[in-house]
């Protein structure tokens, strides 16, 4: 039951962004934790990533947040910078770099400390509707603040739904 008041909270979250928001992103994946004795799993992700605040030929670049939930209720929330550099036939690149707060709700799945960073690449392809489809690789860690360091990596297919504003 728990679970499904979180994702139920993260989806609702999405649904009230401002309309000054240039996209959300749904994402269903899986999570591999790299310490011993970590429960591995289903994640849920969403994020939000506000109109580009510079654009240069094929490359734009906007701030955004996101929202992870894994099945064991491990949760984080960051917020940071995205980068897009748009390939032919609507292919495109997507980066990003999100410092923020990671609680672990499994012993096993703990990363270290509270401050965790993930950083995402994906490779998507954009519908003539302005909708997109990618997967994309992330990583999270402390990038060596803390003492422990484990880190999780995780792979989520994503689709990208743009908002009006």
């Amino acid at each position: 039951m728990k679970k499904t008041t979180i994702l139920a909270a993260a989806v609702s979250a999405s649904m009230a962004l401002p309309a000054a928001a240039q996209e959300v992103t749904l994402g269903l994946g899986y999570s591999d934790y790299h310490r011993e004795g970590a429960e591995d799993g289903a994640m849920f992700a969403v994020d939000y990533l506000h109109a580009p605040f510079h654009e240069r030929g094929r490359l734009s670049a906007r701030f955004g947040a996101t929202l992870e939930v894994q099945e064991t209720g491990d949760i984080f929330a960051g917020v940071g910078i995205s980068g897009v550099l748009d390939l032919n036939n609507d292919w495109f690149l997507e980066t990003s770099v999100m410092p923020g707060a990671y609680h672990d709700n499994e012993p096993g799945n703990d990363l270290g400390s509270a401050f965790e960073i993930r950083s995402l690449l994906a490779v998507g392809k954009r519908f003539q509707n302005g909708k997109a489809v990618s997967l994309a690789f992330s990583h999270k860690s402390n990038a060596s603040t803390a003492d422990e360091n484990p880190g999780v990596n995780s792979l989520t297919l994503r689709w990208h739904i743009p908002l009006g504003g």
